[in-house]
């Protein structure tokens, strides 16, 4: 089945919702915290945390070197403390650096996260390889 690129496989929200959970881990909330502000199931929430927590080492590396791919001097961040909160910084920069690359005002990080791991961001570890570094655009807009 085909997903818009606004989804990850195999959740029911879209990638903007959970990337926001991503975000407010990464800035020190809990998930019952989360869960609450978001109207999501604890459980839900504490899922996809746990999910990005196992692969966020992979995510930093491939939204590094993808921000650092598309444009000269591109926007990196510096250590943000957690290994979610240095994947998240890198998600956001790989969008920044894909907003320069298209001279658009503003890339949608987690669409573009989505687009850029074909859906699997949250994927098991065994999809470690779904990173589509070579094609960044398809998130554009």
């Amino acid at each position: 089945m085909l997903l818009p690129v606004t989804c990850l496989a195999r959740r029911a929200d879209e990638a903007a919702v959970i990337g926001t959970a991503l975000e407010a881990k990464a800035a020190g909330a809990g998930h019952r915290t989360i869960a609450g502000v978001l109207g999501r199931p604890a459980s839900t929430v504490r899922g996809w945390l746990r999910a990005f927590a196992v692969r966020a080492e992979l995510v930093r590396q491939a939204f590094t070197a993808l921000a650092a791919g598309l444009v000269t001097d591109p926007p990196l961040p510096g250590p943000a403390g957690s290994a979610l909160g240095d994947a998240v910084a890198a998600v956001a920069a790989a969008a920044a650096a894909a907003a320069r690359f298209l001279s658009v005002g503003e890339v949608a990080r987690w669409r573009l996260a989505a687009a850029v791991t074909s859906g699997m961001l949250l994927a098991p570890s065994r999809a470690a390889g779904m990173i589509n570094a070579s094609w960044p655009w398809a998130a554009g807009g």
